[in-house]
């Protein structure tokens, strides 16, 4: 080992998870303990899984890392899809300094002390840090802002990993300094891979004897939801619970699967982006009346944990947004499931939600009282605020009618059809024309109504313009 390594090997900073290390040779075997999925973490490109994408011969990253050409960059994507493996493999391969840093724990006085300690290794040592910041959408914009300078001149490499989309979380000036790398999750194959690799590689296992079923194995693989780590643990939790036979072997069947699963846990996060991303596809399957897809996405968020509130407010407003005066029931049907589904309570009451998402699903729909509220709001906010007219002003005082008050008003209940022909804008304003129905469902009525109502409008107006000539004659 050189001078240097012994300076810095296991040299600790503050704030830090992981140790400095300059050595891109793996440990001695049995160095590693812990967990599965950190036992036998990959320490070389051709033992990585999946990322074919990002990975391939000629890729942009490949090529960075072949080349020794590291840059700044954001791994985003979701939990146990190789994003630390990752930036390790690519300390190792390169020969620089690597330190793992997370954001929860730390502070910017300490993160401070990192930069300028990985400064002060790029001066007398000539290499550079990679520094691995776990979450690093938990930082604020000041910790985030901190990195700027060591970025720029060279003395860090930043590598953050992000399960949050950090078009949101990471603040752009940093963001503009980086590079983004998307992750997906493992794919089944790769997830088998990576089992299988578990199973040869790690020395505890390779001891055991086991003999894994592989309809036990596609369980782990189907309730791991493209999450390696998730399926490491899980598989050696079954590998616990197997019973060892008489010749010291253990058999992974389908009970031991079941057993260490327990209950799939979707992944979510009720803050992050997968909340908004399937409320979004809830909402869009229900305007495109797809019953089933409704469903299937309520389902997702409730055996989640969402909050059931939050879904009957957001499925009333799929009720006003894309159902509106097509099914004025549709509103009624939301404020009855809120009230049934305070009476019941969970569990049971679930299946209010699940009716309610199918009722709007299949009711005929229509945004024209979403965009005519729309039109509306526009002028509002854009247009000059003209008085309210006289004629439709209330005057409740001797005053008031003496201005003019409520002068001239006809009361619609008195004239023909029950409508009055006045107008009810602002003179400045002329009429308007927000709402527009649709042709589909009961709105088709209210689209007839509405003309019914313009009709008379037009003959009184024209009959009233009649006798105002007819005066001017006379």
């Amino acid at each position: 080992m050189s001078s240097e390594s012994k300076e810095f090997k296991g040299h600790k900073l503050p704030g830090a998870t992981g140790d400095l290390f300059p050595e891109p040779s793996p440990p001695d075997p049995g160095e590693v303990s812990g967990p599965l999925a950190d036992r036998i973490r990959p320490l070389a490109l051709e033992d990585f899984f999946g990322q074919e994408d990002l990975m391939g011969e000629g890729s942009p990253l490949r090529k960075m890392i072949d080349e020794d050409r590291l840059s700044s960059v954001i791994f985003w994507g979701p939990p146990g899809s190789g994003k630390t493996t990752l930036a390790r493999i690519m300390a190792r391969k390169t020969g620089a300094f690597f330190l793992s840093y997370s954001a929860v724990t730390s502070g910017l006085k300490e993160m401070r002390e990192v930069m300028q300690t990985a400064r002060d290794i790029r001066r007398r040592s000539g290499k550079k840090t990679i520094l691995f910041v776990d979450e690093v959408h938990r930082f604020n914009k000041a910790q985030q802002d901190a990195f700027l300078p060591f970025v720029e001149s060279g003395d860090v490499v930043l590598i953050g990993a992000t399960t949050e989309n950090p078009s949101f979380e990471v603040n752009s000036a940093l963001l503009s300094r980086s590079k983004v790398f998307v992750f997906r999750p493992l794919g089944d194959g790769e997830l088998r891979q990576v089992i299988e690799r578990a199973l040869t590689k790690d020395g505890e296992l390779a001891g055991m004897g086991i003999e894994l079923d592989d309809q036990a194995l596609g369980k782990i693989i189907l309730a791991s939801d493209g999450d390696a780590r998730r399926a490491l643990n899980t598989f050696e939790m079954a590998v616990l619970l197997a019973e060892p036979s008489w010749d010291g072997k253990r058999s992974v069947g389908v009970r031991e699967a079941e057993k260490a699963l327990q209950r799939k846990t979707p992944a979510y996060d009720r803050e992050g982006e997968e909340h908004y991303n399937i409320i979004s596809a809830l909402h869009k399957s229900i305007r495109g009346s797809d019953p089933d897809a409704s469903l299937y996405w309520l389902a997702r968020m409730m055996e989640a944990g969402e909050d059931r509130r939050f879904l009957l407010r957001r499925l009333a407003r799929a009720a006003v947004e894309d159902i509106g005066m097509a099914d004025p029931g549709a509103l009624v049907q939301a404020s009855a499931a809120r009230q049934v589904f305070d009476f019941i309570g969970e569990p049971e009451g679930d299946l209010v939600l699940a009716q309610l998402a199918v009722y709007l699903a299949m009711a005929p729909k229509s945004n024209s009282l979403y965009a005519a509220y729309g039109k509306v709001l526009r002028d509002v906010r854009q247009e000059r605020l003209y008085p309210v007219p006289l004629h439709i002003r209330n005057a409740p005082t001797r005053l008031m009618k003496g201005l003019g008050y409520g002068e001239g008003y006809e009361y619609s209940h008195n004239m023909p059809g029950g409508v009055s022909a006045q107008s009810f804008f602002p003179e400045e304003m002329g009429e308007r024309r927000y709402y527009r129905p649709s042709d589909r469902g009961r709105e088709k009525a209210v689209g007839e109504r509405l003309r019914e109502i313009r009709e008379i409008i037009r003959k009184a107006r024209k009959e009233k313009e009649k006798g105002e000539r007819g005066k001017d004659e006379g």
